[in-house]
């Protein structure tokens, strides 16, 4: 089964084309073709070495590619660094947390919204009034982003002294900030139980309907990519091995050898 037309109808948000990044004489992700539409949860699956995280760094500007573009709402990030993606609308969570562990989980995520705060610096070394204002402002939108994430009654609590499954959410919530059309999760899902795996499961759905936004997430833990995600691209040595729904990779004779190593036509004995 394919996409719908009603998907397909959808506005194109991320779309990659031939892709490719040798390192010295290694490929590691060869003439890759992306094409993700709004509101999708899009995963990209592959076993471990396969090329993911590369993809990640290029779609960011991390890694600038040897071959091939990224088009983030049809422009060209080939000049783009990764500050000014983050701008434009697209932020990212990474494998190993990333959060300022000595502070609180509100100024975790205020840190983030500074990002879009539009003051000179030194309004803010004199202490102006009108800084303070938009400080202020900011603390109070900070506040609602955690109400709406589950996470407002941790605000002062030092972010690593979270359980693990709530930094995985602040991660998240602290991507939110900068808000993003796109959020792209490096394997969210890295290290949980299996009730913390799904109730992640539920909350990136929700955020994607409340915030209307577009998801591509890397994931390990096939159970949240199946129930979760509506299309998916798996790659493996950096190229495409299959493409479709869930339904269709999970029964991808490509993608069962990749993962398990086994012959592709041993499929059923």
């Amino acid at each position: 089964m394919g996409i719908s037309q009603t998907e397909n109808e959808r506005p194109m948000v991320l779309e990659t084309k031939d892709l490719t990044i040798r390192f010295g004489g290694l490929t590691a992700v060869s003439h890759l073709n992306l094409q993700i539409r709004k509101n999708v949860i899009y995963g990209l699956i592959g076993p471990n070495g396969a090329g993911k995280t590369t993809v990640f760094n290029l779609i960011t500007q991390h890694y600038k590619p040897t071959e091939g573009q990224v088009l983030f709402n049809g422009n060209c990030l080939r000049k783009e660094k990764p500050a000014q993606v983050v701008k434009m609308g697209m932020a990212r969570t990474f494998q190993n947390i990333r959060l300022f562990t000595g502070l609180s989980v509100r100024d975790n995520v205020v840190i983030a919204m500074h990002m879009r705060l539009d003051v000179s610096w030194w309004m803010s070394m004199l202490g102006l009034k009108s800084y303070q204002k938009k400080e202020n402002a900011m603390y109070e939108k900070a506040d609602k982003l955690l109400k709406r994430t589950g996470l407002y009654e941790f605000a002062e609590h030092e972010a690593g002294s979270l359980p693990y499954g709530l930094q995985r959410r602040l991660e998240i919530a602290r991507a939110l900030a900068t808000e993003p059309e796109l959020l792209l999760l490096d394997e969210p899902a890295a290290g949980m139980n299996p009730q913390e795996v799904t109730e992640l499961t539920k909350f990136i759905r929700e955020i994607r309907d409340e915030f209307d936004i577009t998801i591509l997430l890397i994931e390990h833990h096939m159970s949240l990519v199946m129930n979760l995600c509506e299309e998916i691209t798996a790659i493996s040595y950096g190229k495409e091995i299959a493409h479709g729904n869930p339904e269709d990779i999970k029964n991808d004779a490509q993608v069962i050898e990749a993962y398990l190593g086994v012959d592709k036509d041993a499929k059923g004995k």
